[in-house]
């Protein structure tokens, strides 16, 4: 097989790449190792920065996103039985973000590709990058249902490794660098049948350790409880989460948490991670194939969709002029945005979680931090310019 942009993996920043792509007139192959059903129902993110909601309007895949999408213009932080609310709109100039599981989006760009873009081969295993410093890089994969050792050869003028932390393209840059953060903490989050207990999310401190309230939709709510990071989340019982969750979102006028029945529960690790560079000859790396982010900042999605975004632009450009300036900038230009989205997620889980063995003064440092924003326009400001999004490129 023969194209110009082999991608690896087909979660969000794969499909969304191979859009772009195609808009731009350039042929693109997507190999994904699962198959459609697992894709379209993988949980993660569910936070859509402004940049992001407006690059999947112009890509032509957010219809469904604007009809059953919630769109949000603040976040409310809680503290000390105290409620403050961040309003993204009079703070950013009128930008806001969007709720839209990554599940949603990752079904509408799967049908648009099925329907106008190029091939999509499920079940397709990515054994191999190889060549990369060619002109012809090529990647060795194996079909689901051939034969034991039966591989095929995808020949490519680009590959993007789009297939995370664990994926083949990765391991095929040689002499990285890697800086890597674990946090001893995570979280465990459940997925209930019943209308979420406020419109926006709610991130609450508290002695006892961080919880959100999130949704997936009107009917749907999404929240998290940090607990070790060792936990294992059947251990929990779903009255024991109920009252645990009612704990830390505590305040002192009558509000009040809903609880409905769980339909799933997970604890989800805590790391923040950054792979430089994120080029290698004619490999390139995006989403968490380069970086991770703990998701208190809402950021993973959204930085894979700033790579992506900017690679497009760059095989654009390359193909329009015959230039490579851009993509020779590439891993430098994402770099600097994962770089602020890193700080961001950083500071947000510092302020909000408490970590094991905390001393009572740095217990007060979170308060003191944490009033600031409730009391500061401009510490305010900054946490909500960072929450809608960096700049893309």
């Amino acid at each position: 097989m023969r194209t110009t942009v082999g991608i690896i993996g087909a979660g969000p920043a794969g499909l969304l790449l191979a859009r772009l792509l195609h808009n731009a007139g350039i042929d693109p192959v997507v190999l994904e190792s699962r198959d459609r059903a697992y894709v379209e129902r993988r949980q993660r993110a569910g936070i859509l920065e402004q940049g992001t909601v407006d690059v999947l309007r112009e890509a032509g895949a957010g219809e469904r996103m604007d009809r059953e999408g919630l769109r949000h213009d603040g976040i409310e932080l809680r503290f000390a039985r105290r409620r403050h609310r961040v309003d993204f709109p009079a703070l950013t100039g009128g930008r806001s973000v969007m709720v839209y599981a990554q599940t949603e989006v990752c079904k509408d760009l799967i049908a648009l590709q099925l329907k106008e873009g190029g091939p999509l081969m499920f079940e397709t295993e990515a054994l191999a990058v190889e060549g990369a410093e060619t002109d012809r890089p090529r990647v060795r994969f194996r079909r689901g249902g051939a034969e034991e050792g039966a591989e095929d050869v995808l020949e490519c003028d680009y590959v993007v490794g789009c297939d995370g932390f664990w994926g083949v393209a990765r391991s095929a840059v040689p002499d990285g660098r890697t800086f890597e953060r674990t946090y001893p903490f995570g979280w465990l989050g459940i997925l209930a049948d019943v209308a979420p207990s406020h419109d926006e999310l709610v991130y609450a401190r508290h002695d006892r350790g961080f919880a959100l309230l999130s949704m997936r939709s009107p009917s749907v709510s999404r929240l998290y409880l940090q607990v070790p990071a060792d936990t294992d989340a059947d251990s929990w019982s779903d009255e024991q989460i109920w009252d645990e969750l009612e704990r830390r979102f505590e305040t002192d006028d009558d509000w009040t948490l809903r609880r409905g029945p769980i339909t799933q529960k997970s604890v989800t690790p805590m790391r923040s991670y950054v792979h430089e560079p994120m080029r290698h000859g004619r490999l390139f790396l995006a989403g968490d194939a380069a970086h991770i982010v703990p998701p208190t900042g809402a950021k993973g999605l959204n930085l894979a969709v700033g790579d992506v975004v900017t690679l497009a632009r760059a095989l654009a450009h390359r193909t329009a002029t015959g230039s490579d300036d851009l993509l020779d900038a590439y891993s430098a230009t994402c770099l600097r945005r994962v770089w602020q989205a890193e700080r961001f997620s950083y500071d947000m889980t510092t302020l909000l979680h408490t970590a094991p063995g905390a001393t009572p003064f740095e217990d007060r440092l979170q308060l003191a931090r944490l009033d600031r924003i409730a009391s500061s326009r401009a510490a305010e400001t900054d946490l909500a310019e960072a929450y809608t999004g960096f700049p893309i490129g």
